[in-house]
Parts: C-alpha cells; structure tokens; sequence
C-alpha cells in the first residue's frame, strides 16, 4: 500500500500491539530482532536483554552471522574464546604480510596504507596475497597466488606441509602447546598422524586441486615460516563466507601454531571485520541466537543462570534451546512461522544471499516488519509495514568494539534531526509497551554500560576497569582490563601483557581458552564448495568491495561524488572468456545462477582468473542486485552462508 504519517505514539503503539498478538497467539519464538554490527553495544545489550529474558525467545540474531561468524568459529574452535590475540600495533612489527580472502585495499583501506607504510619503511618486508583476482592489494605482493575459488584449503594445508617438510615447525612450541584434532569431542591424534595427512596435500597435489602453482606455494610457506621473521595474517570475507569457512579458518591459525609465530610483537593471525561494531556488540556482547553476553552460551545452564542472576530474573527464564540463526530466521519469516520482526541497523532486503527465496517474507501482508532507519528509502524499508527513523551515529551516544578488541566511546555531537530517535530509546519504549520497563530501567547508555562491565566481570573479556570516564579521557581500551589501572591488552594470552597470564607462568604464552591450556591444530581436508560449475553454469561468480562504497551503499550511494566514480555494479571478466563469448567492455551480460538472475555492464580487464565473474555487491538497483544470484548454502557450524563461490552462466543481454 501507500505510507501513511504516523505519530511516535502511534507507530510505537500499533508495533507494540502486532508483537503481544503474535506472542499471545503464537508462543514467545514467533518474534524475532535481527540487529547489526552497526547499532551500538548498549543498544544490542539492550535488545538482547528484552528479548531473551522479557519476551523469552533466543529468535535474536544479525548480519554479523553473515560476515563474522566463521572467524568466530575458527577462534573459539582453535584456541577456546572468541576475538583476535593481536592487534593492529602489530603491523608497524611485521616483517611478512599473508593476505588471504582480502582485498584489504579497498575494503580495509586505512589498516592498507599502514601496511604500506611499513613495507616502505623497511624493505625487506614481504606481502604474501592469496586472491582468485589480481586486487589492488595484489599490487604490492611479493608474491601472488592466485587459485580457482573453494580451493584455498588444499593450499593452506601444502604450505603447512612444506612447513614441517623443510625443518621451520617450532618443535618446541608443538610439543608445549599444541593438540591435534581430527573431530570434536574425539581424542586428539598425533604430530605423526597430523603429518601423515598432511601427506595428501603436497605443493604439487594442491596445485592439481586449485590451479596454483606448486611452486609458488612452496615460496609461500619458505617466506611464511623465516626463522627470526615475524609474521601476520589478515582475512576477512574471502575465507568466511563459505560453506568450509571455520575450517578455512583454522587452517590460517594453524600455520601460526606450528611456528609459533603468535602472542609475539608483529606474529599474529589478525582477521579483519568489516563492520564498526561487529566485535564489540555483537559477538562480545552475546547478541546473536546462540550466544549470551561475554563467551556465555545459550545450551550451557550455568551460563544462563550467570545471565539470569544479572538481570535479576528467575531461573529458568532464558530458553535453553538456542535461537534461529539468520539464514534460518529469514526462512521462517518466509513460512510465516515467524509473525513479527524487528530489524535495527542493517539492510537484509539486499544483503541476505538468495534473495528470491526471503523477499517474500518481508513483502508477506501476513507477517509483521518494524526497521528502524536513518537512509529512507532502503530495499528493507521500502517492504516493512512500520519504519522508524533512527538517529545518525552523530545523534547518540554508544561504544563500540573493533578488530583489536578496542573499545570507543562515540560521543553525541549533534541533536538528532526532525523526530528521529537513538535505537537505545525505541527499544526501551518497545521493552515498556510490552510490560518489560523494568528489566530495562536504564535512565540512559551510561547505565547499560555499567550492567556490560559487571557482565564481562570474571570472564576472558573481563573490561571492569573500562569506566566511561575512562573511555572518553583514551582513544579506546584494548581488553581486558581487569582494572581501573590496567594499561590494556595488546596480545592475549602473552605472559607480562595479558592480566588473565599469571606472572610465573613457566612458559612465555597461555592458551587459557581451554581447561587443558593448548590450542588446536585441526586436521581439515579439502572440500569443494556448495554448488560446482557445470556444462549449463561453467562460471564460479563471486562478490566482494570497492573503495568507493560501503555494504549497501545506503549512505556512500548517497554521496553524489563517489556514485558518479562508482555508478553501478559491473560484471568483471577475464579477457579470455570475453573473447570466447563475444562480449566486449560496455555490453549488457545476463549472469544467472540456479536460484535468480540479474543484468549489468560488462567490464572485460584482466583481473579476475579465466572462469570467474565478479560483481560488488553494493549496488541498490534491483535488476542489477547481486544477491539474486548467491548462494545461501551455509557452514555447518557457523552458519555462515557462502555468498563467495556459486556457479553462473553468462550471455549478452
């Protein structure tokens, strides 16, 4: 239908009404709240409490689960806690780069030009890019391994094997440390069997499985593993967004391991997160379906109870059973066994993978939509049945957490305009409508943060010295942080840095994560992606960043000079292909996948490798939206879907 004007009082009255109907009908798991690495920590803190405790349901997850989650998985499955152990400090020590599912140039541009600054001042650091495409970042690369997407395993896996081949494992550090793992909750193999399997992944095997050459492979692992070189990886959506994510992950963790090249100055697996908040709100603070704040877990009852004592309800109040994680939350919106949503801060009509699959959803008359939005119009907002207007990051106050586990308090510069209102404010008139003003008795974002501090209070995250007088006195505090005098932590689990290390531990790092104290190697094969190329879709298509824009571009595509630098999504393509298919730079090429289709201008440019087609993923235009044509499929224990890999066809439009 037709917007139509409404008061706060109205809106929130009529949003407040649809949730009690749906609870009242339906049981307390027909709501849901999908939020974001965007919306401040008080504000996922406050929503988290509203609805795993007042309303009852753990249906509370958010686009983190389509970025992120896979680097979760592969922290807390390797070394016990979630979060990175170093820092970006860490950059300005390194003497070898490993830059792999990133095209951190334009999609980490400042944490780039810090790379590069390094690389200038000191000229023998190297930078080790493993890319399909030949990025921007592939520019300064010393070495470039370029390989068919999915395939990256088998690679990780021969440069672990060229490791511990040629003499450059830490023995030491091994036999210390170290655990191998074949499955979970199984007993941990061998070094020898760990070796052994590595045996099916030589250079040459892993170049018959991804197309990259054995010997740049082998150079990789020689310059990767440099005796009296310090070495840091850094990752982001290349390795996260598929279906063998968590174990893509583990494998980078795993070369660090071997060489125990970690908790050192310029040593460190670093993954980058794309997203302000992703770390600090969402992951840290609990806010998605399975999790509870600071390392908790929805399936462990003495977490809950820990979580119950805090907010001071009665036991048994959080569901054990955890939640519906995102891809799952938007199919039972879909099936309408979800009635009423409420998304804060993120855009999911263009950012989930297979669109055709979840627009019906939020289009359903019979299902209920609330978002709250600053960009009016979105491809999210345009089909909700209420839309909030929300105040700009400039309008409110909130911290946020990123990559290196910095906390920042923003503070409000300016009055939110016309009747706009802070997210922390909509969500505690929610929590009253619905009878939870006193589970929610923050008189404002000050309060909440108290409440986190006592959360994270004994555990891996512990920041009770992180006061907000502190806050704004520092340009952020790296936990933990135990107490008020505590410097901050700039390498986890390192003996004279980490408060959580004690001072005699016998050896100089601590993987504390885990009651026996090792971290673990994980014995991880090569599997294929979800959907394979084929005679009718012989092109893997695959998504990504520009510098120009951010997600989607719903405020960068505001901007009048960077939409004219960077109009419209293209359809990147290898020289080789193009002139197979008659295709020249300009033409219309419709590019379809098993689940949609879409049409865009054809860039013919020798970047992407012969059989892969690229597009970035911010554009808002509905014919030209890439995610009409990814894959959902997802990661088995992240539940991160695979928007990196599926399979197309190509044709003149």
């Amino acid at each position: 239908g037709t917007w139509k004007r409404a008061s706060w009082d109205e809106a929130m009255t009529l949003v407040a009404s649809k949730f009690k109907d749906a609870i009242e009908k339906h049981g307390s798991d027909s709501v849901a709240y999908y939020g974001s690495g965007q919306a401040l920590t008080e504000e996922s803190y406050l929503a988290n409490k509203l609805f795993k405790a007042g309303i009852r349901t753990n249906n509370m997850d958010g686009n983190p689960r389509l970025c992120m989650a896979s680097a979760v998985g592969g922290y807390v499955t390797t070394y016990g806690k979630d979060e990175p152990m170093g820092c970006y400090e860490d950059i300005d020590h390194t003497d070898v780069f490993f830059l792999i599912g990133s095209n951190t140039a334009e999609a980490h541009p400042i944490i780039y030009q810090r790379i590069v600054q390094r690389k200038m001042a000191k000229k023998d650091v190297k930078v080790i890019v493993a890319d399909p495409r030949k990025t921007a970042t592939a520019r300064i690369a010393d070495i470039h391994m370029t390989f068919t997407p999915g395939t990256d395993l088998a690679i990780l896996n021969a440069m672990a094997h060229v490791i511990i081949k040629e003499g450059l494992a830490d023995d030491e550090f091994i036999k210390t440390h170290l655990s191998f793992m074949q499955k979970p909750d199984a007993p941990a193999v061998t070094f020898e069997e760990y070796k052994k399997f590595l045996d099916d992944y030589t250079p040459e095997k892993a170049e018959a499985i991804s197309g990259c050459s054995a010997e740049l492979i082998r150079k990789a692992a020689l310059m990767f593993a440099e005796k009296g070189k310090a070495t840091t990886s850094m990752w982001t959506m290349g390795l996260n967004q598929r279906t063998s994510g968590v174990a893509a992950n583990n494998l980078v963790h795993n070369l660090h391991l071997l060489t125990g090249k970690i908790g050192l100055p310029g040593s460190t697996p670093l993954s980058l997160t794309g997203q302000p908040n992703a770390c600090g709100g969402v992951r840290d603070g609990g806010a998605l379906s399975h999790l509870l704040p600071y390392g908790r877990l929805i399936a462990n009852e003495a977490h809950r109870k820990q979580m119950e004592e805090l907010w001071d309800v009665p036991v048994g109040t959080i569901q054990a059973k955890p939640g519906l994680s995102t891809v799952d939350m938007f199919s039972a919106l879909a099936e309408k066994k979800i009635k009423a949503m409420l998304i804060l801060c993120t855009n999911p009509g263009q950012s989930m993978p297979n669109l055709n699959k979840y627009l019906p959803g939020l289009k359903d008359p019979d299902t209920f939509v609330v978002v709250s939005e600053a960009y009016f119009p979105t491809r999210t907002a345009e089909l909700a049945d209420v839309v909030l207007p929300a105040a700009l990051w400039c309008e409110k106050e909130g911290v946020y957490g990123c990559t290196e586990r910095r906390y920042q308090l923003l503070e409000k510069a300016v009055e939110p305009q016309g009747e706009a209102k802070p997210d922390f404010f909509i969500l505690k008139d929610l929590a009253t409508r619905l009878g939870h003003a006193k589970l929610v008795n923050f008189k404002n974002e000050s309060e909440a943060w108290s409440e986190l501090m006592k959360a994270s209070k004994g555990t891996a995250y512990d920041f009770t010295g992180m006061t907000r007088e502190r806050l704004k006195q520092e340009h952020g505090c790296l936990w933990p942080m135990p107490t008020e005098g505590h410097p901050g932590t700039k390498r986890r689990y390192a003996r004279g840095e980490d408060p959580l290390v004690k001072a005699d531990h016998p050896h100089r790092i601590d993987f504390y994560g885990r009651p026996d104290h090792k971290a673990y190697v994980w014995l991880r094969p090569h599997k294929p992606a979800a959907e394979q190329t084929d005679a009718e879709y012989p092109f893997v298509f695959t998504t990504g960043r520009v510098l120009e824009h951010w997600h989607t571009s719903t405020m960068t595509g505001k901007v009048p000079e960077l939409q004219k630098a960077v109009p419209q999504a293209l359809a990147e393509m290898n020289p080789e292909d193009a002139k197979r298919l008659g295709i020249e730079s300009k033409d219309k090429v419709k590019i379809t996948s098993r689940r949609g289709s879409i049409v865009l201008e054809a860039k013919v440019v020798d970047v992407p490798r012969p059989g892969l087609i690229f597009a970035h993923m911010h554009d808002q235009d509905t014919q030209r939206m890439v995610n009409f044509v990814t894959n959902d499929a997802t990661d088995p224990i992240s539940r991160q879907p695979e928007f990196k890999i599926c399979a197309v066809k190509i044709e003149k439009a």
